[in-house]
Formats: structure tokens, C-alpha cells, sequence
């Protein structure tokens, strides 16, 4: 295994009983405090997250890290979740550790690279996007029944496999029933954060938690899907403008024209996707609803 940033002792002697003694370990990203590897055994092979205990929020991300783990717990119990996701979690000496399922698959930015040119106009690529959409739906749909909310769907947090289905990953920040001691939700990646969500973040305090509700998920699916498919994000603001500026831009709860940035035309792509980007939380669809009709 690679050394140079090796993932926790304490991770690897427990996913050995999972997974078998463990053949590779590949780094995948260093970011922001949290570190994740790859990791194959004889048996499987499972993704793991640790906190970087040199990061200046080291106590935040192994508190998130823990906090996630108990969302994945709520989760499988409630039924939201397969059983065989969450793999196994800990504590070791610099902080939290979590291992889930590998899923096999590409971020929906990379995905979606051939429906944003003309070349995607074909009769293949229509039923190949509505069943993306239908079966990421369909996940979201099961949260949505137990009350909850993922609270960060974005591209890069749902990965498209080689059989065309969507799987969600990253339920740190999810926001469930009776949510009580957790880390205060203040919204995700700001390009998808739903105008009631960007609205609240605007007038409370830094430590005030938001909670999530489902239809803020459908505006940031609709969000992804607009910007995936066209390149272009659904609000228009400068890159350079802080976050507080692009907030104050999706609060006002208008987007570009699809029609305006589209490819290609996809009327019964386009219109559920101009449902889920309404203002108005009660004018979009619900979850259930967009997967029977994609």
C-alpha cells in the first residue's frame, strides 16, 4: 500500500474482517480537513474517510465525520438506505474515521460531458439522461418518505455508473426528523443552495442551524441537472463575487431561461427541470412524483 499518506491503523485492522487484508490503498483527495482513500481487499472494496488531524478545523471534521456515521445508522434504520452501505466507523488517534460501499461510478459533471454538445442530440443519450434523473430521484424519494432532507445534493456528490443509474453519496450535512445535538446546517455547495435555504442563511446568525426540508433537495437536483447538461450555473453571478453576494442572488428566486443555455432541445427534460427550479418550494415536485414522470 502507499505510504505516503497512509489511512488510519485503527481503520484498516477493523475493515480487514470486511473486506479481507487490504491490497491497495489509493489517496483521493486532501482537502479542506478531511482525507479519503480507496481501499481493495481480496473481499471488496470500500471507500474511507478520515479527518486531517494538522487541519486548523480538525475537531469540526472529525465531529462531522461522527455525524455522518449516526445519519447512516438513521438512515438504514428508517429504510432510506441500503444495509450494505455503511461498512464500518471509528474513532483513532487523530480523530473519526468512516467506511461505506465503493461506488463504481463518475461525477455527474464528467457524466453528462457528451449531453452538453450538439453531439448529444441523439436518440441514445434521451432515455440514458431521464433514467440518471429517474433513478437519482428515486434515492432522494426514499429520504424524502422518512423525513429527510440530503442537504447537499450536487454534482459531485452523485455519481453516475456504467449501467446509467445515479447513486448518492456524502450524507454528512443531511438534515432528519428530531435532529437535536449536530453541527448547525448552514447550506452546502453554494451554486446549487435553494433560494429558501440562501434566504435563511442571509438572516441568522453564523451558528444558527437551518433545517433542510425535501423541496430544497429538488431545486439543487434541478440545479445539477441544469448545470451539468448546459455548462452554464441556473443563477447568474460573477465568479469573483463573495458568498454572501451569490446568496443574495439565489434568494431572489429567479433563474436563467433554460431554453437560453440548452444544447439541445429536450422538452420533457427541460420542463421537470424548470418544475424543480420554481421559487416557490410548494410549486415543485415532490420526489415521487418526478420519478414516475422522467
Amino acid at each position: 500500500m502507499d505510504q505516503t499518506l497512509p489511512p488510519p491503523d485503527e481503520a484498516i485492522a477493523l475493515l480487514t474482517g470486511h473486506i479481507g487484508e487490504p491490497t491497495s490503498a489509493q489517496l483521493l483527495s486532501d482537502r479542506r480537513g478531511s482525507r479519503a482513500w480507496k481501499i481493495q481487499g481480496p473481499r471488496g472494496t470500500v471507500a474511507l474517510k478520515a479527518n486531517n488531524p494538522d487541519s486548523d478545523n480538525a475537531r469540526d471534521k472529525a465531529a462531522e465525520m461522527a455525524q455522518e456515521d449516526d445519519h447512516l445508522l438513521r438512515l438504514t434504520a428508517a429504510g432510506a438506505l441500503s444495509r450494505d452501505y455503511r461498512v464500518d466507523a471509528g474513532a483513532w488517534e487523530g480523530g473519526r474515521w468512516l467506511a461505506v460501499r465503493w461506488v463504481d461510478g463518475a461525477p455527474l459533471w464528467r457524466a453528462l460531458a457528451l449531453a452538453r454538445g450538439p453531439e448529444g442530440d441523439r436518440a441514445s443519450v434521451r432515455p440514458w439522461l431521464l433514467g440518471i434523473a429517474r433513478t437519482w430521484t428515486e434515492h432522494l424519494a426514499r429520504m424524502h418518505t422518512a423525513d429527510w432532507a440530503h442537504a447537499d445534493v450536487q454534482p459531485t456528490n452523485t455519481l453516475v455508473t456504467r449501467n446509467g443509474r445515479a447513486a448518492v453519496i456524502d450524507y454528512a450535512l443531511a438534515c432528519g426528523p428530531h435532529d437535536g445535538s449536530r453541527l448547525p446546517y448552514r447550506g452546502a455547495l453554494t451554486h446549487t443552495t435553494a433560494p429558501e435555504i440562501a434566504t435563511a442563511i442571509l438572516a441568522t446568525p453564523a451558528d444558527t442551524h437551518i433545517q433542510a426540508r425535501p423541496g430544497a433537495d429538488i431545486w439543487s437536483l434541478g440545479a445539477s441537472l441544469f448545470w451539468c447538461w448546459t455548462g452554464h450555473r441556473p443563477v447568474h453571478y460573477d465568479d469573483d463575487v463573495d458568498r454572501m453576494e451569490k446568496l443574495r442572488a439565489i434568494a431572489k428566486g429567479s433563474t436563467t431561461a433554460l431554453g437560453d443555455v440548452r444544447p439541445w432541445s429536450f422538452p420533457a427534460f427541460e420542463d421537470a427541470i424548470t418544475a424543480c427550479l420554481s421559487a416557490d418550494p410548494a410549486d415543485r415536485p415532490t420526489a415521487q412524483e418526478l420519478a414516475t414522470s422522467w
